[in-house]
Formats: C-alpha cells, sequence, structure tokens
C-alpha cells in the first residue's frame, strides 16, 4: 500500500488511541495487550528517567515502573492532531497522579502532575490502526504539594 492510498489519520482515531492508551496504563495491564499500541518498527519512547527504543526497550521499561508507581490515575486533558500525510503529529496534555513509596518512609507519596507531550502516530501497515512511533514526555507541570520524580 502506497502512502496516497492510506487514509489520513483522524481527530477520533486518535483520541480513542490515547484513551485506550491511558486506561491500560492505570491498571497496569499485561505486557502484551501495548503490542497493538506500538509501532513494530521505528519506536522511540522518551520519558523523564529514560529513552528507549523499540517493544524490547519499552517492556524494560514498563516492568521497572510499575513497580515503581502504584494508584496510578491518567486523566485526558487534551489531544491535538495534526495530520501531516501517512502520520500525525499529536500534541498530549495528560493529568498524571501516582503513588511511590521510598523505604523505609513510613508512608507513600503522591505525585501529581500534569504532563505534556508530544506523540508520532501512524498506521500500522498490517492492522491500519494508528499507533505510536515516537512518544516525548516534552515537561511536567506539578501541583502544588506533590512528590517529584
Amino acid at each position: 500500500m502506497t502512502v496516497a492510498n492510506i487514509a489520513p489519520l483522524t481527530q477520533s482515531e486518535v483520541n480513542q488511541l490515547a484513551v485506550d492508551w491511558y486506561r491500560k496504563l492505570d491498571v497496569h495491564a499485561p505486557l502484551e495487550e501495548y503490542i497493538p499500541f506500538l509501532a513494530e518498527e521505528g519506536l522511540e519512547m522518551r520519558f523523564p528517567e529514560a529513552t528507549v527504543y523499540g517493544f524490547d526497550g519499552f517492556k524494560g521499561w514498563y516492568e521497572r515502573v510499575i513497580g515503581i508507581f502504584f494508584d496510578e490515575v491518567h486523566t485526558l486533558k487534551e489531544v491535538t492532531v495534526t495530520p501531516s500525510g501517512d502520520k500525525a503529529n499529536v500534541k498530549v496534555v495528560v493529568k498524571w497522579e501516582a503513588s511511590i513509596w521510598k523505604p523505609p518512609a513510613a508512608k507513600s507519596e503522591r505525585i501529581i502532575t500534569d504532563a505534556y507531550q508530544t506523540w508520532i502516530v501512524q498506521r500500522s501497515p498490517k492492522t491500519q490502526n494508528p499507533v505510536i512511533s515516537i512518544y516525548i514526555v516534552d515537561s511536567l507541570d506539578y501541583a502544588e504539594g506533590s512528590a517529584k520524580l
């Protein structure tokens, strides 16, 4: 299929991708449930603590963070899609809340932040569904009194 034959990504499709993505993060879904969301080739994910490549890189990051953060809640605030040929540049703002416990502290701490992100989304050549090929956490805007990463 050539680029000319690929339907442009719609705001609705990308919104649904973001909603489904964050729902899975909230419940710490099994790793294999993320496969349909991520590009098979060229995946790059830049988090505040690491840049990872490919599904194996995501796997290592995910397995680490689900052992650190709990009681997570992602509230999608904004998804702005700018189509560009067979891809779309997406600006995402998500409120992220998570608890973290740092031994030997008597209590956990709560992180509350707005995460500003840039995604590049494209259609999967296999499924024609939108997938994330680049995922960048641009900045974090912590709420007053929030714990920090």
